[in-house]
């Protein structure tokens, strides 16, 4: 039986394979998508489509509003990767394996990591359709990618004190005044899932400092850290978070309130990377 590939073979196997089908691009950009937020790849002109299903160690996700590729192509005039659907800790997958496509887009030259995703709106001001900008986030999945030995070219211990780049959310906020794109911004509470949280687990977050509260984002953007990633997040807020109303939660409905506000993210984004 062969043994099971090392993380750093695991890295190099996928990039080499995600470098041949990209040619001669050299994105120095990804985008990482959420829930419902599938449509920004269809934005990027001279799409070149490479499905996980083709990448060594990349799975298929298990979860609706996540397709399962990476769409390398031109936006705004600069090559980007964008990546279409998420592995999920709560799909039984490893925290070092959620964070397996942040460490290959190191290894192809990234240098600026944007990751957007759909969240539950803690702060009482937040209604369905608000677009928050990531000032900082609290990591409560009670995980880490970067257990085990550090990987070549990452920081052991990565600063955390300014995770999301101060720069890159002044040009975000900029943008979105140029753009007339309302935009809040506040604390990101990352939790494990799948359950969405209890009215009593939402005060506690509120208490924590939390204004909205996912999935995910917070174990891609510690490992973008240690590898040296400029990271800027954005969560499009679908729902207020269990018992700021009375209003149950489903995920089609979220779905479907982030497609509908996926244009003014897009455009926040592309904005971006246009001045970057």
């Amino acid at each position: 039986m062969r043994p099971p590939a090392t993380p750093v073979a695991m890295i190099e196997e996928a990039a080499a394979t995600i470098r041949t089908r990209l040619g001669r691009r050299a994105p120095s950009v990804a985008i990482v998508l959420g829930s419902g937020l599938g449509q920004f790849a269809e934005r990027l002109e001279s799409a070149v489509r490479v499905p996980y299903t083709d990448i060594p160690h990349f799975p298929a996700p298990t979860v609706i509003g996540h397709s399962g590729e990476l769409v390398a192509g031109r936006l705004a005039g600069r090559d980007v990767l964008v990546q279409s659907g998420r592995f999920h800790m709560y799909e039984g997958h490893p925290a070092a394996l959620c964070a397996l496509p942040v460490r290959v887009f190191a290894k192809l030259g990234v240098g600026t990591l944007a990751l957007t995703n759909a969240a539950g709106g803690i702060r009482r001001s937040f209604s369905s359709g608000t677009v928050m900008l990531i000032a900082d986030h609290i990591n409560l999945t009670f995980r880490n990618g970067l257990l085990g030995a550090a990987l070549p070219g990452e920081s052991r211990f990565p600063d955390m004190s300014d995770p999301y780049d101060a720069s890159l959310r002044a040009l975000a906020r900029e943008v979105a005044r140029r753009r007339r794109i309302p935009l809040a911004e506040g604390v990101y509470a990352g939790l494990l899932g799948p359950s969405y949280e209890t009215p009593a687990e939402i005060r506690m977050l509120e208490r924590l400092g939390a204004d909205a509260v996912g999935m995910s984002t917070v174990l891609e953007v510690i490992t973008a850290r240690a590898a040296g990633l400029r990271c800027l997040g954005f969560s499009a807020i679908t729902n207020p978070a269990a018992g700021v109303t009375p209003h149950k939660l489903h995920h089609l409905e979220v779905m479907e309130v982030a497609y509908r506000i996926a244009g003014e993210l897009a455009a926040l984004i592309e904005g971006v990377v246009a001045e970057l």
